[in-house]
């Protein structure tokens, strides 16, 4: 039962209050949001989230995990709602900032509790039900934003839908992750900035956050620029959400059988032939591979660098988490910006596509000489980005 309302929050505060942007951005373009502005109105939320997720990482908020978590969804979900009566950029982009922050603490806190009852039950493993909310979420905001249900123009309604989705979804949360006595504690991490190879983590982490969000963020402006047509551009964004769904239990069983080091590599590869192929890619088709791509290892790779990160460093990795968290938050943040002033500037995503899509590359080749070391092992769930 914890383990679903685990899902349900994270479908809430992610798929919806993070990642419904996406599907909602092309339709924006009448009121005035073009890409450039796209870009910094997204970089604002992920500066948000950078924010809310080093915030939520300070120590003694554990024992506040559960009220903190309800009242994020709570925000979340009206910030999400809010988005359709504003009218100008800079409210927009404080609107999207506030919603990262939000969902930031949604996922730390509700990972760190749900993740630690679990272990404590025994049940570990139904942590990859906990984050296939992500994916989830991400297949509801295709939904509500798809041609069936909302017209070409129809932005301030798909806003107002998924704002109240997310609110009932924090009741259901609030039922389904009940109150209980004391707050888990983790062992503290220590020496996390001395760990063997952690610069190397912390970097690859913050290559994945430049490396996945231009396509995350752009994927369905990508397709508004070709030929598919709105049902095509719905039909990918579900690829995403839909790969997503399985991929951290997916990736956490390669780690399990290849090697943490070696999943993450493989996997960093992966998600770099999606990207590219979204950047020279013509066709609804061959869009939707480079979605499977995307959506089937963002959050395995989340998942699998955290884990890795606090093994390095020792204990529950909180002080460690901080560190990824913060390199993840800063190219996730760039990302965007970059790529809507090159979409600008050139007329196509091409260029940022690539750049990209080499970022990847070369966060895969950073952690070549960890993957030397590296050894099959069992992997534990841990929380994710």
């Amino acid at each position: 039962m914890i383990a679903l309302g685990g899902f349900v929050a994270l479908a809430a505060a992610m798929g919806l209050g993070r990642f419904l942007y996406t599907p909602v951005l092309p339709m924006m373009a009448g009121a005035g949001l073009g890409p450039a502005e796209a870009g910094l109105v997204a970089s604002a939320n992920f500066a948000g989230y950078l924010a809310g997720a080093l915030a939520a990482s300070l120590p003694g908020l554990s024992r506040h995990a559960r009220g903190l978590m309800l009242g994020a969804l709570v925000a979340s979900a009206l910030t999400t709602g809010a988005m359709a009566g504003a009218q100008a950029l800079w409210l927009w982009a404080a609107l999207r900032f506030a919603g990262g922050v939000a969902s930031a603490f949604v996922l730390v806190l509700a990972s760190s509790l749900i993740v630690a009852r679990l272990n404590a039950a025994g049940r570990g493993g139904l942590a990859a039900v906990h984050f296939a909310g992500v994916g989830a979420g991400i297949v509801v905001s295709a939904l509500i934003a798809s041609p069936v249900l909302a017209t070409a123009d129809a932005w301030r309604q798909v806003w107002l839908s998924g704002g109240a989705l997310a609110l009932t979804a924090a009741g259901v949360a609030a039922l389904m992750v009940p109150a209980a006595p004391g707050a888990a504690r983790g062992p503290r991490a220590n020496g996390a900035a001395r760990a063997p190879g952690l610069w190397r983590l912390v970097a690859a982490y913050a290559a994945l956050g430049f490396g996945y969000v231009v396509t995350a963020t752009f994927i369905v402006a990508i397709l508004r620029e070709g030929p598919s047509g709105r049902l095509g551009e719905t039909v990918v964004w579900l690829i995403v959400g839909l790969a997503a769904i399985p991929s951290v239990w997916l990736w956490t069983r390669a780690g399990a059988r290849w090697g943490v080091v070696r999943a993450y590599r493989a996997a960093m590869l992966v998600e770099a032939a999606g990207v590219g192929l979204s950047a020279v890619a013509t066709g609804t088709a061959a869009l939707a591979f480079a979605a499977a791509a995307l959506g089937g290892t963002f959050m395995g790779l989340t998942a699998l660098g955290l884990q890795e990160a606090a093994r390095r460093a020792g204990g529950d990795g909180r002080a460690v988490m901080g560190l990824m968290t913060a390199a993840f938050g800063l190219g996730q943040m760039a990302g965007p910006a970059i790529a809507g002033w090159m979409r600008d500037a050139s007329g196509s995503y091409a260029g940022p596509s690539l750049i990209a899509a080499a970022v990847l590359v070369a966060g895969a080749l950073i952690l070549a000489p960890l993957a030397r070391g590296d050894a099959p092992s069992a992997v534990k769930a841990c929380s994710s980005n």
